[in-house]
């Protein structure tokens, strides 16, 4: 344990570190609105996965213009790990060396229901732009697309929605497999880099703290 944290904090981070899901990952392409990309990492915390990738593969989006909505994340954002590429091939390429199988959420002639989906496997999770969906190159790496089950009259999710619903399906499937586990193991080199990660974020938000009260002080009182 840390001596620069409660116990309390320490059983936290020990659990998170353990909990987090290798095998489970999510795929945003073109998604511009920060609130949507705070939203789905938010879900991906909840159902314990530790990295995300964003690809961005329009003229009109770029990486320096990536933002977090930071309160629709709920500080998420400081807890998973989020992989930015504008290179769409280099991008799966990286993918592919780490999941075995990437779905898409799209409606095509092949399409699958969601529930027809082994989500306990090594698996990427595909979600594209709010009204374009997934670019037709994108698809091209993919193994499959599914379908979210709706029995309404509108066809389609918010894409933050459509995120946590799947997400949701992979954690139901996982805790039946018994594949979510709270004990922490110190010799566990996974474990103690996520642990010793999520440590150092917590001392950056405190100096970030500490900063900002002083950058207060220094203003209110140089009036």
């Amino acid at each position: 344990m840390s001596s620069r944290i409660t116990e309390s904090r320490n059983k936290n981070y020990e659990g998170l570190a353990a909990r987090r899901q290798l095998g489970l990952t999510v795929i945003l392409e073109n998604v511009h609105d920060p609130h949507n990309v705070g939203a789905v990492l938010r879900s991906c915390d909840s159902a314990g996965i530790q990295e995300i990738y964003i690809l961005y593969t329009q003229d009109n989006m770029k990486l320096k213009d990536f933002k977090i909505g930071k309160t629709t994340s709920s500080g998420a954002w400081k807890y998973i790990e989020v992989h930015l590429f504008d290179d769409r091939e280099q991008c799966f390429k990286v993918i592919k060396s780490k999941y075995n199988k990437i779905w898409a959420t799209h409606l095509g002639e092949k399409s699958v229901g969601m529930y027809d989906i082994d989500m306990k496997e090594s698996i990427a999770l595909l979600f594209g732009n709010e009204h374009a969906g997934i670019t037709p190159e994108t698809l091209s790496y993919c193994d499959g697309n599914y379908v979210i089950p709706q029995m309404g009259i509108t066809k389609s999710l918010n894409i933050s929605v459509a995120c946590a619903v799947s997400v949701y399906e992979a954690l139901r499937q996982r805790i039946e497999a018994d594949m979510y586990s709270d004990t922490y193991d110190e010799s566990n080199p996974i474990h103690t880099a996520r642990y010793n990660q999520y440590l150092s974020s917590h001392m950056q938000s405190l100096q970030n703290v500490k900063r900002e009260r002083h950058h207060h002080v220094k203003k209110y009182s140089s009036k």
